[in-house]
C-alpha cells in the first residue's frame, strides 16, 4: 500500500506537493494509472488514481473515500518535558503515534535541560509515521509549554502527573479504566520539583506510578500512552 499525506485536500482531484511527488514517480517508480491511498489527518483514507505523472506535480482522482477511519473510542493526551537527547523525544513521538494518542504537549519544568525544540522537525516525525502504521488520524502536536500554563487548562477527563517522588501514588493501570479521556503529564530527566507536584496535586491532577522500575522519560510516557490503549480500546 503506497500512502501519501494530503492535509489540504478537497474535491475529486489534487495535486501532491513536490516531496511526495518525487516519491511517488521517481522513487516508487508509480505511472499513470496507478492507484494510491491518501491520508488528511483528519480521519478520512482515500484511494485515488494517478492522472498525471509528474514527479514535481503529481495529479491525482479520488475514487473512494472513508470518513473516521480507524476512529479511537478514547482520547490519550502525554504532556511530556523534551529529552535533553531530542531523539529520544523524536522516538517516543513516532512509536505513540504508531501505537495511537490523540495529543502531545512537550513541557518547560523547572528541571528541564531541553528548552528548545523544532516543532516543524517533530511534526515530520509524527506524518511519516502515521504513513507508516496507515493512520487516517494526526496526532495534535502542541507547543512548548511552561508546565503553570498547562496545570490550568481545562481538560473534560482525568488528569495524571507520573513522577518518583516517595509520595502516595496509585497505579495508572487501574486509574484510567474509568475514564475515556486522559491526560499524563511525563517530567525530564530530573523529575518534577516538589513545588510542581504540589501545583499539580492544587489543581486536580492524581499522582500515579508507571509501575516498579525507574524509566527514562520517553520510556515513562510511552509505558503511559501503551497502558492507555490497551485498556481503554480492548
Amino acid at each position: 500500500m503506497q500512502l501519501f499525506y494530503t492535509p489540504d485536500i478537497k474535491g475529486n482531484s489534487y495535486t501532491l506537493i513536490e516531496t511526495e511527488s518525487k516519491h511517488a514517480i521517481r522513487v516508487l517508480r508509480l505511472n499513470e494509472g496507478d492507484i494510491i491511498q491518501l491520508i488528511d489527518g483528519l480521519g478520512t483514507f482515500y484511494t485515488a488514481k494517478i492522472t498525471e505523472a509528474n514527479p514535481k506535480r503529481c495529479q491525482i482522482e479520488v475514487l473512494t473515500k472513508e470518513e473516521e477511519y480507524g476512529k479511537r473510542k478514547s482520547y490519550v493526551h502525554v504532556a511530556v518535558a523534551p529529552t535533553k537527547n531530542i531523539d529520544r523525544l523524536e522516538w517516543f513521538l513516532e512509536k505513540a503515534t504508531e501505537i495511537g494518542i490523540d495529543e502531545i504537549t512537550p513541557v518547560l519544568c523547572d528541571h528541564s535541560e531541553r528548552k528548545v525544540i523544532k516543532d516543524d522537525r517533530l511534526e515530520k516525525v509524527i506524518i511519516s509515521a502515521m504513513k507508516q502504521s496507515l493512520k487516517a488520524y494526526m496526532p495534535k502536536l502542541n507547543p512548548l509549554t511552561p508546565l503553570k500554563e498547562l496545570l490550568d487548562i481545562e481538560f473534560q477527563g482525568k488528569k495524571f502527573i507520573a513522577h518518583c517522588h516517595e509520595l502516595d501514588k496509585r497505579l495508572l493501570k487501574t486509574e484510567i479504566a474509568t475514564s475515556n479521556s486522559n491526560l499524563i503529564l511525563i517530567g525530564p530527566e530530573g523529575d518534577f520539583s516538589e513545588t510542581e507536584i504540589e501545583q499539580a496535586l492544587k489543581n486536580e491532577f492524581i499522582p500515579v506510578s508507571l509501575g516498579n522500575s525507574r524509566l527514562r522519560t520517553e520510556t515513562a510516557a510511552l509505558v503511559a500512552c501503551h497502558t492507555c490503549n490497551l485498556i481503554l480500546e480492548d
